[in-house]
């Protein structure tokens, strides 16, 4: 097997892009850069930003700006004092240069705190990859999802190496490692492994053996919303021993049978 590394994105993302032109997103679209909780998380999470696609900020200059923040603590605690660049025109159009996070936040702290700032992924553009199926891999609220992720964790295979990404709404949910089918099974989330709650959380696998995540919010992970995955190890290649053909085993009889011994 390759031993290329492997994401596979969990809830709401498939990080698999198609050919095509850099695209400008207008920020909040008709509503622009303003303050509204949750509101820029369901923006974004519709869309998948690549490299070269732009970004453009509609607000009121007098009370606003946009401030590029460089990680997630800055923008989950409105921090502003160490900005990776701050733009205050009034209609800003801010190119996404390289893949990872971005996170932009408001430096009016009163404006942040109440739902003004904004976090992308981006990914590489895949010349060579089909643009993938309307996205059926959202988790269905409104049916039962009771066996969705076991449905989806069986037609893969994971292995050592590969990684999980988990992406959603932290307002909302979180990501438990836990360590039992027993606590898998009974969503019981008294021991966790580790926590993860920033929205989009890149989780390694490092070792064969079976993982188990769920949310710790209540109704949650008993409606469904909790994943096992089964890690494999990475294959190894075995030397075939090596088969003799009849010529050469009678070749091997005649010389130990018939080689001198020595005299005593």
């Amino acid at each position: 097997m390759a031993t290329t590394t492997r994401m596979f994105a969990v809830l709401v993302m498939v990080l698999m892009g198609c050919c095509c032109s850099a695209k400008i997103y207008k920020v909040g679209d008709s509503k622009g850069w303003t303050a509204k909780k949750g509101s820029y998380y369901e923006w974004a999470r519709r869309k998948e930003f690549q490299v070269g696609d732009s970004l453009m900020f509609e607000y009121d200059g007098s009370v606003n700006d946009v401030t590029q923040v460089s990680s997630r603590l800055e923008y989950r605690f409105c921090n502003s004092l160490s900005p990776k660049a701050v733009y205050n025109t009034g209609h800003d159009v801010v190119t996404l240069t390289e893949p990872g996070y971005h996170f932009f936040i408001s430096s009016n702290h009163s404006q942040c705190i109440a739902g003004q700032k904004l976090v992308v992924f981006v990914v590489h553009d895949h010349p060579m990859i089909p643009p993938p199926p309307p996205p059926r891999k959202i988790l269905p609220f409104g049916k039962d999802p009771s066996d969705f992720y076991s449905k989806w964790s069986e037609e893969k295979q994971f292995h050592v190496g590969d990684n999980l990404l988990f992406y959603y709404n932290d307002q909302v949910d979180d990501v438990l490692e836990i360590n039992s089918d027993l606590e898998f099974k009974s969503c019981d989330t008294t021991s966790p492994v580790a926590v993860h709650n920033g929205g989009q959380d890149l989780i390694r696998l490092t070792k064969p053996g079976i993982r188990y995540f769920l949310t710790s919010k209540i109704g949650h992970c008993e409606a469904g919303l909790k994943l096992r995955v089964v890690v494999r190890p990475l294959s190894k290649s075995v030397p075939k021993k090596t088969q003799l053909s009849p010529f050469d085993r009678l070749i091997k009889w005649l010389h130990e049978s018939f080689r001198p011994h020595p005299h005593h």
